[in-house]
């Protein structure tokens, strides 16, 4: 019923969309990707490649990061949980934790907005 009502009113729909990006501090750059309160998330690829098993290389799919989002979350709390920080990534409890709240951002960002639309 609500996805009706959604598609009755698409300029609410955008506007909507809108508001959740500024309230969450997401943009897109056309050759950037996305970024997270001034955090270019493509330059964190290597950490992503590393928490999805390879499977992604950067944040360009949110679909994939969707999907992807239980393997993350699983490998960075046992990271944190072992107190064993991968040292080439620059890993550290904080920057995990950072890095964990900005995946569940743009997840929320696709469930809310995109997973429907394709």
């Amino acid at each position: 019923m609500l996805q009706k009502l959604k598609k009755l009113f698409p300029e609410s729909q955008k506007q909507l969309e809108q508001k959740f990006l500024d309230e969450n501090g997401i943009q897109y750059d056309q050759q950037l990707g996305y970024i997270i309160d001034g955090v270019i998330m493509n330059e964190l690829s290597a950490r992503l490649e590393y928490f999805t098993n390879r499977r992604m290389t950067s944040f360009n799919d949110l679909k994939a990061l969707y999907l992807n989002a239980i393997i993350i979350n699983e490998k960075i709390d046992l990271e944190i949980a072992n107190n064993r920080f991968i040292e080439r990534l620059g890993n550290t409890k904080e920057n995990l934790l950072q890095f964990k709240e900005q995946v569940k951002r743009l997840n929320e960002y696709y469930r809310q907005f995109l997973r429907d639309k394709r």
